[in-house]
């Protein structure tokens, strides 16, 4: 089973890098972060707090969810894609993040989803620390905090770009700080700051670099 495992804070570029090499080198993609805010969304549609460790649990080991390849997110048969991205549950995701049965649950279908299609390249905060340690590469993107704050203001644009540099920090402390699966820089990971490079640029260096692995003795 190959995987590409690829970690880092929001903004970093986990997702566009992540997608980009998969189709350079024919692996599904995963973004395991929006099987979290998928979590988060189902409990916002039940009415459940999202710091309701048990009932939040409880509803990642038995909610629908659903991954199309071409980026659709259902959540328990309703089209999630763009409610996953909005202020609410961005807002929620972190506190979600950080419960111990949600992230159990989701790295068993982490896992899950990589053996049935005999790999993957896999993108988050965990993947190359805890889901996945063994990954025939793992990656560690990293940005300015600017840049990375200017970077998801582009995309969340009802929101101004000090909200969204707020945002970004207070999830920064929630996903370094939890008990559970801190977001960390993976034992041999390769770490790319990608403050000033381009995605292309990104993919070279991954793959440059699953080049040269296939390559070793």
């Amino acid at each position: 089973m190959r995987v590409i495992a690829i970690d880092g804070p929001a903004g970093s570029g986990k997702s566009t890098v992540a997608k980009a090499v998969a189709g350079r080198i024919g692996l599904p993609y995963l973004d395991t972060g929006a099987m979290y805010r998928s979590v988060a969304f189902a409990a916002l549609r039940r009415g459940v707090d999202p710091a309701d460790e048990a009932k939040v649990a409880e509803i990642a080991r038995t909610f629908e969810l659903g991954m199309g390849d071409d980026g659709t997110v259902r959540v328990d048969g309703v089209d999630a894609t763009i409610e996953i991205r909005g202020p609410e549950v961005t807002r929620a995701v972190s506190i979600v993040a950080a419960n111990s049965g949600v992230r159990a649950e989701m790295r068993d279908r982490q896992r899950a989803f990589a053996k049935a299609r005999g790999g993957a390249v896999m993108e988050g905060r965990d993947i190359g620390t805890v889901v996945f340690p063994d990954a025939e590469l793992k990656v560690y993107l990293d940005a300015d905090p600017e840049v990375r704050a200017a970077r998801r203001s582009k995309e969340v644009t009802e929101l101004s770009y000090a909200t969204v540099a707020a945002d970004l920090a207070r999830r920064d402390a929630l996903d370094q700080g939890r008990a559970d699966s801190p977001l960390a820089v993976a034992d041999g990971a390769l770490i790319i700051d990608t403050s000033g490079l381009s995605v292309e640029e990104i993919v070279d260096r991954v793959t440059d670099a699953l080049d040269a692995g296939s390559e070793a003795p």
